[in-house]
């Protein structure tokens, strides 16, 4: 099983924090941790036996209550132990292994790992184009050595003609049993990361296949608000003052008490003189606006309580996955400037341009998440290049569990994994 890793350690209903994971895979022979890929052939090549002593259990005992992980009748708990091993053995012949599902989260946090310190070799050198190649270049292989998933990117790098690698609809992963939907952004604030300024990040997103919304490469207007607030205390079709007004009430403060994150476009001249009419604060963001919606998930933190406005619809796809794992609400409304956009998102599937998209059409299911900072950020600290290590910070979430992993990692630059 996965080995405990060292150091501070610290786990709650809603996060978790692990330090020093890699520790565990350098302990010459000591606690080694299983990969990904070592247990998912582990489990394939048990499964007959796991499946006959099942069939067994089920023999010897038919009466056992096995359709759970209770103990059955209180008069025959003599039934307990086949019908709790029962459990354990159907769980292993499934593919939603706790063990599995919980190693995977790790996966991917590599994923974003590797993309972060490729991008951060750039980060302050101007060259924008370099940095995004080195992050796609490093995702992919990260990508592509999680064995058990087979991907399917939904939101990349463009369109096949447009990008050579990470392209929407390429298959990535090792082909194994997971059929995913993929979301990712190798390099998210390209211009960030070229001139060393705050909050770029390595992002990917995934899912069951299907679940992620297919979005064009077109722009979408956004709202988005993090956690404990009713549903529906914001909407996209009210006034930028009737939404400042109704989350303050929600949250018990005052108006000037809020502040909204928007991005620093002359489209939104108006919107961010609607949102200080009624005294709340706006954070102006150059770029990067899925780190800008994640904001809103941690506003203690952050500062930020609400987000607004026009930014991409992939990074709107982004964004709605981190918060359908966090409890946060947002909704979305495509957008197209042009017909060659509308032409785009009308073959993706898209036919209702006016339709307000609610978090669930744009992530649903089980949703995994990750970052990585790669530069220093109110969210993620960046990369940290060292003698002998390298360190970075990165944020895990799964829907499905409810829980933030916050990982700190150090790894030596002469070790040959990730």
């Amino acid at each position: 099983m996965l080995c405990r890793p060292p150091g501070d350690y610290r786990n709650s209903l809603e996060v978790s924090s692990i330090r020093n994971v890699r520790e565990c895979r350098v302990s010459r022979g000591k606690n080694v941790g299983w990969s990904v890929a070592a247990l998912h052939v582990l489990k394939n090549s048990c499964f007959a036996l796991i499946r006959r002593a099942a069939a067994l259990l089920l023999l010897l005992k038919p009466e056992a209550p096995v359709s759970r992980p209770g103990f059955g009748p209180a008069d025959n708990i003599s039934q307990a132990p086949y019908a709790l091993l029962a459990h354990v053995l159907r769980q292993w012949t499934t593919g939603d292994s706790i063990m599995l599902n919980r190693m995977l989260t790790i996966e991917i946090a590599r994923v974003t790992e590797a993309a972060a310190i490729a991008a951060a070799r750039w980060r302050g050198r101007g060259d924008e184009k370099a940095a995004d190649q080195a992050a796609v270049d490093a995702m992919r292989q990260a990508l592509n050595q999680i064995m058990v998933v087979d991907g399917l990117v939904v939101i990349g790098e463009g369109e096949r003609d447009k990008a050579p690698m990470l392209y929407i609809g390429e298959k990535v992963g090792g082909g194994g049993s997971w059929h995913t939907d993929v979301a990712l952004d190798p390099l998210e604030g390209t211009t960030l990361c070229a001139k060393a300024m705050p909050n770029a990040i390595a992002v990917i997103a995934m899912a069951d296949s299907g679940s992620l919304l297919h979005a064009p490469d077109t722009y979408m207007d956004k709202i988005a608000i993090g956690g404990n607030y009713p549903q529906g205390v914001v909407d996209l079709d009210r006034s930028p003052q009737e939404n400042i007004k109704a989350l303050a009430k929600a949250k018990g403060v005052r108006p000037n008490e809020i502040t909204a994150c928007i991005l620093d476009r002359p489209r939104h001249a108006e919107l961010i003189a609607r949102v200080r009419e009624t005294g709340a604060a706006v954070h102006l963001i150059t770029d990067g606006d899925v780190a800008g919606v994640i904001h809103t998930t941690n506003p203690e933190e952050t500062g930020i309580d609400i987000y607004l406005g026009i930014g991409g619809a992939p990074e709107g796809v982004l964004a709605a996955a981190a918060l359908r794992c966090t409890g946060g609400q947002m909704q979305g409304r495509l957008q197209t400037k042009n017909p060659e956009q509308k032409a785009r998102a009308e073959k993706m599937g898209i036919a209702d341009f006016n339709k307000k998209l609610e978090l669930h059409e744009m992530a649903s299911g089980d949703v995994i998440f990750a970052a990585t900072g790669v530069t220093d950020g109110s969210l993620l600290k960046g990369v940290r290049f060292e003698k002998q290590w390298t360190e970075t910070e990165t944020v895990v979430m799964r829907s499905a569990t409810g829980t933030i992993r916050w990982i700190k990692n150090r790894k030596r630059e002469d070790s040959d994994h990730a």
